[in-house]
């Protein structure tokens, strides 16, 4: 029997990743990130693209190492196609082609949001049906798990997502970008009983959270005409208050949908899922309903190759492969493999 091996590359935003996997088990999974867009507020396309083509080859190099595998070890390159920055998934898709017509060996392309999914089978394995919550700076979507590869998007984000709804509500806080991570800080010495903000109702299992900035936009324009120090006196319960109120949205929707699909285990991916109080709020939920639950390790939950690298072994043991003409993706949707 040949030993299945994959090096994968994750390049979708500002994280260059690279993955190896022997037989479902990943060796190495390194990530170079990049400071440079903290100046900036925000993730800066260019910028980012332009640190890629830095970062690529001593990664993957360093993944190789770490592994312990040969370049003639390798039976298969994976690569995140989409969604994405298109100038990053380009750096990470051309590298990849380019490895793989090199060796002579088959190209994997994989869903980044499929991808997320796929974390939790790298320490762990759910039972199927699941339904996975997926939360990150750009995606928010509820997606029912049939099987490794059968995916179905029930519900999704219909303008902001929830790291996006953290991000600006930060910055209007007048917090540094990344402003999820601070929110979830300050919250921690915060009440969220002291303000109240809208929960933006959405039919079946869709989200919404731009209406959340905007109202929060409005209540601090209002306040701070009366005391200019108002945000910094009251920084604490406004971010308890902002995040109770983001996380009470995913948790209802998770609850509607679970119940709706009949499922019995709900599982937790994507870079928010570092939250806290979401955390325990998902705990909670389970314990509360009888479900099983799963959250991968935070080293999974980020953007990083190795969900990558475990989407591409299933892909592999299927015979999905594509050709040097595959393009990256901005967009692109989870589709069903069955």
């Amino acid at each position: 029997m040949v030993n299945i091996v994959i090096l994968a590359i994750e390049s979708s935003c500002d994280d260059t990743s690279a993955a190896v996997i022997y037989d479902a088990k990943i060796l190495a999974n390194l990530t170079a990130s990049q400071a440079v867009h903290q100046q900036w507020g925000g993730v800066v396309p260019e910028l980012a693209s332009r640190a890629h083509q830095i970062n690529i080859v001593p990664v993957v190099d360093a993944a190789l190492k770490k592994a312990n595998v040969s370049m003639r070890d390798l039976r298969a390159v994976a690569f995140t196609r989409g969604p994405g920055l298109i100038g990053s998934l380009l750096v990470g898709v051309s590298f990849a082609k380019a490895f793989a017509l090199a060796l002579d060996i088959p190209l994997i392309e994989v869903n980044h949001m499929q991808a997320h999914v796929m974390a939790h089978f790298i320490d762990n394995r759910p039972g199927f049906p699941f339904l996975c919550l997926t939360v990150s700076g750009g995606h928010t979507q509820l997606v029912l798990v049939r099987d490794y590869l059968d995916m179905e998007v029930v519900g999704e984000t219909l303008d902001d997502a929830a790291g996006e709804a953290f991000d600006k509500t930060a910055k209007l806080l007048g917090l540094p970008y990344p402003g999820g991570p601070l929110i979830d800080r300050y919250a921690a010495e915060g009440n969220p009983e002291r303000f109240t903000f809208p929960e933006p109702q959405t039919s079946d299992f869709d989200f919404s959270f731009s209406g959340l900035k905007t109202s929060v936009l409005y209540f601090l324009q209002k306040e701070m005409k009366r005391n200019p120090m108002f945000v910094t006196e009251n920084l604490p319960d406004l971010c308890a208050a902002i995040q109770r109120t983001i996380v009470n949205i995913l948790i209802k929707k998770i609850t509607r949908a679970a119940l709706h699909f009949g499922v019995r285990e709900v599982a937790l991916a994507g870079g928010v899922s570092a939250n806290r109080e979401l955390r325990n709020r998902f705990a909670q939920l389970g314990s509360e309903m009888g479900w099983k639950t799963h959250i991968p390790p935070l080293e999974y939950c980020t953007d990083n190759a190795a969900m990558i690298a475990m989407a591409a072994h299933y892909k592999y043991l299927k015979g999905e492969f594509c050709g040097q003409d595959t393009e990256p993706l901005a967009r692109y949707e989870i589709r069903s493999s069955t």
